[in-house]
């Protein structure tokens, strides 16, 4: 059975140093591309997904990120505050596990976005969720589909 995730984590923690001098002054989730923030298009995806309540981590210049998330309507955001200390993604989500909950939830960057044609993304992700089969689901593109991407993969795809 699937079931479409309400809540989601945003890891908007990170130091944006690839992108300096830009990020010099402001967090790398802030900068726009076509006239959108980075953390919109992402906070957008989620919303029209159904997501309800979104988790934002913030480390670096933390104060910008707060000032603009609050003055969404949706999704409903809830700050998980890391400026003492940074915990890198996977730091950040378990500390964030209390306010995700037990149900399966989505987890973005912020500082990525896509452009869906046809059936939207994380519709497609959640219609692929089996939680008797999985623990996790993860979505990727490949490097012809993916735009901005110009160093090496994070992840690879076997054949198989």
């Amino acid at each position: 059975m699937t079931a479409t995730p309400r809540t989601a984590m945003v890891l908007a923690a990170g130091l944006g140093k690839r992108m300096r001098p830009i990020t010099d002054t402001m967090p790398k989730p802030l900068v726009e591309i076509a006239g959108k923030t980075l953390i919109d298009w992402g906070l957008d995806s989620l919303a029209s997904a159904g997501v309800v309540r979104a988790i934002v981590n913030v480390h670096y210049l933390p104060d910008q990120i707060i000032a603009h998330v609050a003055g969404r309507k949706a999704p409903r955001i809830v700050i998980s505050d890391e400026r003492e200390m940074l915990l890198d993604s996977a730091g950040g989500i378990v500390r964030a596990l209390p306010s995700l909950g037990q149900e399966p939830f989505y987890i973005i960057n912020a500082d990525t976005f896509w452009i869906d044609s046809g059936q939207p993304s994380l519709q497609r992700l959640s219609l692929a969720w089996d939680a008797a089969r999985m623990d996790i689901l993860l979505m990727l593109t490949d490097l012809d589909s993916a735009t901005g991407h110009c160093v090496g993969t994070d992840f690879l795809v076997a054949p198989d």
